[in-house]
């Protein structure tokens, strides 16, 4: 029995409360598509573009995103990523609102973040080296022990990261950004 889909176009599907039982998405394109508290766990997706879907509470326990997946104007509320297989991670977020996502102890090096809303994800203990964040929101978004060197957060906003908890190396960031690294001191800047 083959368990792969490969080069499908998937628009309007009501995935939510659902397990995915194929194993394996090829080269597939996902528009309008409801993953609602579906169950992708143990999925393989390759090469594939979801756009306008909701993965709100999905359950992406191993869980594989390779070869340069994109999510394009996703709502993925509460999505936890930490679960995900990280062999070959490769995801692109453009437009994306992930408030509450968890990438607890996850590795997303070099991952592009464009437009995306990210109040109250947790990047604590992720390894986030060499990724971007072009205009994303991060209010109330927690990194401890966060490893960002090399992170471009020089358009970024609402940020709050302790430079003494986490490791910033060569991170970039914009001269409006500092008073996110500097709240905790209780500074009045002007």
């Amino acid at each position: 029995m083959n368990n792969s889909i490969v080069d499908q176009t998937f628009t309007d599907q009501d995935f939510s409360n659902k397990k995915l039982t194929n194993k394996e998405y090829d080269s597939c394109t996902f528009t309008n598509c409801d993953f609602t508290e579906a169950d992708i766990s143990v999925v393989t997706f390759l090469e594939c573009t979801f756009t306008d879907c909701n993965f709100t509470k999905v359950m992406m326990k191993q869980a594989a995103f390779r070869d340069e997946c994109v999510f394009e104007n996703c709502k993925l509320l509460g999505a936890n990523f930490s679960g995900c297989d990280d062999f070959m991670f490769s995801v692109e977020y453009n437009g994306c609102m992930l408030d509450y996502a968890s990438f607890y102890g996850f590795e997303l090096k070099n991952t592009r973040f464009i437009d995306c809303k990210l109040t109250g994800a947790d990047f604590t203990e992720a390894i986030l080296t060499g990724s971007s964040f072009k205009n994303c929101d991060f209010t109330n978004a927690v990194f401890e022990r966060t490893n960002a060197e090399k992170v471009d957060f020089s358009t970024a906003f609402n940020f709050d990261i302790d430079p003494t908890q986490n490791r910033l190396k060569k991170a970039t960031f914009s001269k409006e950004g500092l008073i996110g690294l500097l709240r905790k001191y209780d500074l009045v800047i002007k």
